[in-house]
């Protein structure tokens, strides 16, 4: 039997939206560089297991490809560089600033495992991007890094603060995507709210979602990825109840209901001020749906302090939940407060990802019988407006149709075409 092909580029992803914008770029520049029998891992270190999980590519990486050269990017090798680096399996590692550059990803002559000199973070090349293979959305990175210092989040240390992409070249950017097929496009960054803070005229983020749908016409579908609520703008806000082509659909970085709690955890917003958002969203915009990123188990959360948390998805009205049992960060604050039993974390998980499970499910209660837009995905699924997942089987990826919801599975919608 002949042994199957092998891309001469391969690149393993972990971790967020923002992760798979970069991905692809590193997948083209080593691709330009004439890269051969080479893998690319990019890694994640918003939790312990993301890193685990990254670490165990690797080795698996190793297994199937023993002749590779298998370079080491991203969060976690940027704030975990000891202990990637000794992994026998690494070449080298490649710090976040390098990431697009061709020259990057040519052949080595370094010892193995040896570290790349580092760069100033601050020098953000945007991989700004005229499509992605096989996917049906464009991601387009507006913003990188961040300014805050959550006890529990290492993110900062490994992409540095927070900068902006130009607003003038990210409409240019949105152009070329609609110009190539993109019909929807998904802005992302670290902190995505914080955008245009570091600009002449510090515009922000609702001024930039204004300008592409004003000056990209033909944009079928603009989303926005996770958000802070705290930093949600006045002009955003606005947007949401006036621009159709913005899709009613937010995900928020809550992480906590209980006000204690998120005064350890330094997030800077309260309970009630997230009720208050999506309250105040819902009536502006009746159809927009929330999803939200909540930890289970912080240091120091009692069972009062979860059950906050736990109600919070009601009262927010919460339908797509990102769920983490909490893992201490080396060299985070939180790191060194008294600890919850990794059993109780666990079990606080479970009992939220059930009433997010709910929640969903009573979501798509709701949508049988209403007529949905529907963008079509691979692998037999597609997204309404609000992003709800919808079975799509035979059909085309890449393609808007009209269906009516006629029943779920608990997990996606079932439709009737037209």
């Amino acid at each position: 039997m002949n042994a199957p092909i092998r891309p001469a580029v391969r690149v393993l992803t972990f971790g967020c939206r923002l992760n798979i914008v970069e991905s692809e770029a590193m997948k083209r520049a080593a691709e330009a560089a004439g890269a051969r029998d080479l893998v690319i891992v990019n890694t994640c270190a918003v939790t312990a297991e993301a890193t685990r999980q990254a670490r165990q590519a690797i080795r698996r990486a190793r297994r199937e490809r023993p002749e590779a050269e298998i370079v080491v990017t991203g969060c976690a090798a940027a704030v975990e560089r000891e202990r990637f680096s000794a992994m026998p399996e690494v070449t080298r590692l490649l710090d976040n600033a390098r990431t697009t550059r061709a020259d990057a990803f040519l052949p080595q002559s370094a010892a193995p495992r040896a570290l790349e000199a580092r760069e100033d973070v601050e020098d953000t090349a945007w991989p700004f991007l005229d499509g992605f293979d096989g996917r049906t959305r464009a991601f387009l990175q507006v913003q990188n890094g961040c300014d805050h210092r959550c006890t529990f989040c290492v993110i900062p240390y490994g992409r540095g603060p927070s900068r902006s992409a130009p607003l003038a070249r990210v409409v240019d950017e949105a152009r070329r995507l609609v110009a190539a097929g993109a019909p929807e496009i998904v802005l992302t960054g670290v902190d995505l709210t914080s955008y245009g803070g570091d600009l002449p005229g510090r515009p922000p983020l609702g001024a930039l979602v204004r300008a592409i749908l004003r000056h990209v016409p033909d944009l079928p579908r603009l989303r926005l990825s996770s958000i802070d609520a705290i930093e949600c703008d006045a002009t955003l806000i606005a947007a949401f109840a006036e621009e159709e082509r913005l899709m009613p659909h937010l995900h928020l970085s809550l992480q906590s209901g209980d006000d204690l709690i998120l005064k350890r955890m330094k997030r800077r917003h309260t309970r009630a001020q997230a009720i208050e958002l999506c309250a105040r969203l819902r009536e502006l915009r009746p159809d927009i749906v929330f999803g939200a990123d909540l930890i289970a188990g912080f240091p120091t959360e009692s069972e009062a302090a979860f059950a906050q948390t736990l109600a919070l998805v009601e009262e927010c009205g919460l339908t797509h939940l990102h769920v983490f049992p909490y893992s201490p960060r080396p060299g985070t604050p939180a790191a060194r407060m008294p600890q919850v039993a990794g059993d109780a974390a666990r079990d606080r998980a479970a009992r939220l990802r059930a009433a997010g499970a709910a929640a969903l499910a009573r979501h798509l209660d709701a949508q049988i019988g209403r007529r949905l837009v529907v963008l079509t995905e691979r692998g037999g699924t597609g997204r309404a407006a609000d992003f709800t997942p919808v079975a799509t089987p035979d059909a085309p990826a890449g393609r808007f149709f009209e269906a009516t919801a006629t029943g779920h599975d608990g997990a996606r919608l079932t439709i009737a075409a037209a």
